[in-house]
């Protein structure tokens, strides 16, 4: 077995196994755990990539980290091609921005709205500016599922493999309440088969 993901507890790796249980293939998981003071990555992390973050995965020698690159890897190189509308086509174009908004816009928030909250009230002054963004990026997500139930085409694609931990994130704060389509699309991604399984396999996780 060549692959090989590095996962973090209650982290974005979750959707990785996920994804590669969509696509029924055989990968092996070395677990890491956060220090349960800090919440931080542990060390070890660090002998695997620099930065010491997750997800990162091996895959016959050679590593890859960051999220979108590890799908668009894995769809290119494991079969996960029906998961990426074609080339050229306007699907394609909403993919693209779909997969980098998970990281590059909707995750500056929710990882504002973290590291804030363990500054008590010395972040009080940035709390309405934050919580606004918050608002306006998952009204956004809420705003763009289409009927079909996903964010692109008729089916699952990688975009919703990504897009999956913000969604999560705005029930899991909250800010969901009033917004059907992203309650409705994080409750069907918890329903299918193959995130249950990548939930059995991965262990505990707070955004289910």
């Amino acid at each position: 077995m060549s692959l090989i993901v590095h996962h973090l507890n209650n982290s974005r790796s979750q959707r990785i196994l996920w994804l590669l249980e969509e696509l029924n293939l055989n990968y092996e998981i070395r677990h890491h755990q956060r220090d349960a003071v800090t919440n931080l990555a542990p060390p070890e992390l660090l002998a695997v990539h620099p930065l010491g973050k997750s997800p990162v995965i091996e895959d016959g020698g050679k590593v890859i980290y960051e999220s979108a690159a590890i799908v668009e890897y894995i769809c290119e190189r494991h079969g996960g091609a029906h998961l990426v509308p074609a080339r050229g086509t306007d699907d394609h174009i909403r993919y693209v921005e779909y997969l980098h908004f998970a990281e590059g816009s909707a995750m500056t928030p929710i990882l504002l709205n973290l590291y804030t909250a363990r500054l008590g009230e010395a972040a009080a002054p940035l709390r309405p500016r934050i919580d606004q963004q918050l608002q306006s990026h998952f009204q956004y997500m809420e705003d763009q599922i289409l009927p079909s139930g996903w964010f692109v085409g008729d089916a699952l694609t990688g975009a919703d493999i990504m897009l999956s931990f913000p969604a999560e994130a705005a029930v899991k704060m909250g800010y969901a309440a009033d917004k059907p389509k992203l309650t409705a699309y994080v409750a069907a991604i918890h329903a299918r088969p193959a995130y249950q399984k990548a939930l059995e396999k991965g262990g505990p996780y707070a955004y289910a």
